[in-house]
């Protein structure tokens, strides 16, 4: 019995066509489109409890304000955008060097402190502090008691 000999050449561009599929090996299909659920001028507030903290998104600007208990005015800078296929990222970096990574993906949230149930979730890593949180956007609302 003989093994079938295929080109290198072959082998490789069949690799390359099955790494593109938007089939995975395992037959499932997944979704290659980037996530559209929050809109490139949308908003977002974010929060997370234990530590409290917030942050305001604003996409237009391509800014972001982080705040804590310790600094309520919080601080400004500049964030970059990236739409994944279930979520959203944002990069930045605080004045004093501590790098910023943001991630909201659609999903039901509560904060465990309020009422409130937010259509996003939310994690963040701020100078290798991991924090949890939910998120809203100006057009995607929380729910609850006195929710605008």
């Amino acid at each position: 019995m003989h093994a079938a000999r295929y080109p290198l050449t072959a082998i490789a561009a069949l690799s390359a066509l099955a790494a593109c599929s938007a089939e995975g090996g395992d037959g499932i299909s997944r979704d290659t489109e980037p996530f559209s659920g929050i809109g490139e001028g949308e908003v977002i507030e974010v929060s997370g409890t234990e530590p409290f903290w917030a942050m305001t998104i604003d996409q237009s600007k391509g800014a972001a304000a982080y705040s804590t208990p310790e600094n309520i005015d919080g601080e400004r800078f500049a964030i970059a955008r990236f739409a994944g296929n279930n979520g959203l990222g944002f990069t930045g970096t605080l004045e004093g060097g501590d790098p910023v990574t943001v991630t909201i993906t659609p999903g039901e949230c509560r904060d465990g402190m309020s009422d409130f149930t937010y259509p996003f979730t939310a994690t963040a890593e701020i100078g290798g502090r991991d924090l949890k949180g939910c998120a809203f956007t100006d057009s995607q609302g929380r729910e609850g008691p006195g929710a605008a």
